[in-house]
């Protein structure tokens, strides 16, 4: 299968890295000075169908290492961060936990977590770190949470319907018109791109891509620039793949990423906007697809690239922490050299160190590089203050693409009303 290969592009990276924390194997130095102690570590249930035995494998290598043992806790999800905010409340929090890109803000701006701008210059592993993750785990200068692992968002195609259309990947926004209609016109049984309206990370890049942003901060307040001109001429284009070009379908409206891997799977979309994790639940829900599939980078206006948002977790160290500089080995060990490309191929998700991510560039796999382009070239991040996590909550963006899709609102008019709506969210969010 082409996925495997990841596998041995992972591997060939890890024996070129796996010192790159430290000086063993690894990723760490051996310290040995934590005999007696325990570390408490919280892990995010659901990322991996059954982490047990991978963190079995670290907490043996880490007690080697240190003297030191772990207390690895699991998580889910979906009741991960009420238990942060209670644990902060309380005191009770643990040494080391995997933390959400988008709840770092929150938690080091309650002075939750630990800085680790320290630990990382001394580690000499700066310049190797993913400069997307690096963007969501800084507030205000300081680093409070060490990229993990990641995933990011380019596009899934069908091979075969655009060989049958007579079409190449998209290298600007005028080819992806010309190639939708292409396919409209040799598939029309087919829907080219759906456009999903319950998803926010596949219109973002249609801001960035055009010099747009979300949200600036200046002062210490943030305002929304969903309603700037650059933000608004990269939404209409988005948008008008379904409203003025006919490339979606009305059903869409109302889709969540996870309906556009639906629709893929059952032959419905030539292409999609997904996950660099994606292509891999593809091929086992639809092996009959297997061959039949590729990937590309999302492509910019003009050409280049459009950036698109680095999503996964990142480690923070906590305060209530009795010895930071061995929660910062754990942290070291887990996220550079051969476990984090252990947890990587583990999960499908990418490590969030460069140099991992280059091999994976390299590589001629065609569901890989395009992703790992993707991240390298033209990672970004959602805003980075802990208000952005409750406009998502309220789905404005979300709002604002239903409305337009649905022709309630035009382009104009949903972007005032969502921009109106976010600046009372993150000001209400940062008082």
């Amino acid at each position: 299968m082409q996925v495997r290969r990841f596998s041995a592009v992972l591997a060939v990276a890890a024996v070129m890295t796996a010192a790159c924390g430290g000086g063993d194997d690894a990723g760490g130095s051996a310290s040995g000075d934590g005999d007696g102690k325990e570390l408490t570590v919280w892990v995010m249930e659901g990322t991996n169908p059954d982490a047990s035995g991978y963190f079995e494998t670290v907490s043996t290598a880490f007690t080697e290492q240190t003297g030191a043992k772990l207390d690895v806790q699991f998580v889910p999800w979906a009741s991960a961060h009420d238990k942060f905010v209670t644990s902060i409340a309380g005191g009770t929090t643990p040494d080391v936990a995997e933390v959400g890109t988008t709840w770092a803000g929150e938690f080091a701006e309650a002075g939750a977590l630990v800085p680790l701008d320290d630990f990382v210059e001394e580690s000499d592993i700066a310049d190797d770190l993913n400069e997307g993750l690096v963007q969501a785990g800084t507030v205000e200068g300081s680093l409070y949470g060490m990229p993990w692992y990641a995933g990011v968002r380019s596009v899934v195609y069908r091979t075969d319907l655009f060989e049958a259309a007579g079409v190449q990947p998209p290298t600007t926004w005028d080819e992806w018109v010309q190639v939708g209609k292409a396919l409209k016109a040799a598939n029309p049984d087919v829907i080219p791109m759906p456009v999903a309206g319950d998803n926010e990370y596949g219109l973002y890049p249609f801001i960035w891509g055009n010099g747009g942003e979300i949200a600036t901060e200046k002062g210490g307040t943030w305002t929304s620039q969903i309603d700037s001109p650059e933000a608004r001429e990269g939404i209409a284009f988005y948008t008008g793949l379904a409203t003025e070009h006919g490339l979606s379908t009305p059903a869409a409206t109302t889709w969540k990423e996870t309906e556009l891997r639906d629709a893929f799977v059952r032959g419905d979309a030539a292409m999609i906007l997904s996950g660099s994790w994606t292509p891999k639940a593809i091929l086992e829900a639809a092996p009959q697809l297997e061959g039949k599939i590729g990937a590309f980078a999302i492509p910019g206006p003009d050409g280049g690239l459009s950036p698109s948002f680095t999503g996964g977790s990142l480690l923070s160290v906590f305060q209530t922490t009795d010895d930071q500089e061995l929660a910062w080995e754990f942290v070291d060990m887990v996220s550079t050299g051969e476990f984090a490309t252990q947890w990587a191929e583990a999960t499908s998700f990418f490590p969030g160190i460069d140099s991992l991510l280059a091999e994976a560039q390299a590589s001629d796999d065609p569901l890989v590089q395009p992703f790992a382009q993707q991240m390298v070239e033209a990672g970004k991040s959602v805003p980075v203050t802990p208000a952005y996590g409750q406009v998502q909550a309220r789905k404005t963006v979300q709002a604002m693409l239903q409305s337009i899709l649905s022709g309630a609102k035009d382009v104009e008019q949903a972007t005032a009303d969502a921009a109106a709506e976010m600046d009372e969210t993150l000001a209400s969010g940062s008082s």
